[in-house]
């Protein structure tokens, strides 16, 4: 973890609130408090590359529609190969 003074409580009280996100309307204005746009739009850029990557889609589909890098790409699809979250939600 980067930040020493991010605990596990902290963590924990993080994944709290999300997993009490009631509709999209409620996740829409904690995410626009929460974050930049910028880190928005790149949450979403990694949803639909890892949308695409479980449609089969190529890596240079997947740039040429998402705009995401490369070395994301790849991230994402780790995360998909050996993560929980991803193919969990998205499927």
């Amino acid at each position: 973890m980067r930040n020493s003074k991010v605990n596990g409580e902290m963590l924990a009280d993080l994944f709290g609130v999300i997993s009490s996100i009631k509709d999209e309307k409620e996740c829409e204005a904690l995410l626009r408090d929460m974050c930049t746009d910028k880190e928005i739009e790149k949450m979403a850029q990694r949803i639909a590359a890892a949308r695409l990557l479980l449609e089969g889609k190529t890596y240079n589909r997947i740039i040429e529609a998402t705009d995401i890098s490369s070395a994301t790409l790849s991230r994402v699809s780790r995360a998909l190969q050996y993560g929980k979250g991803y193919k969990k939600i998205l499927k």
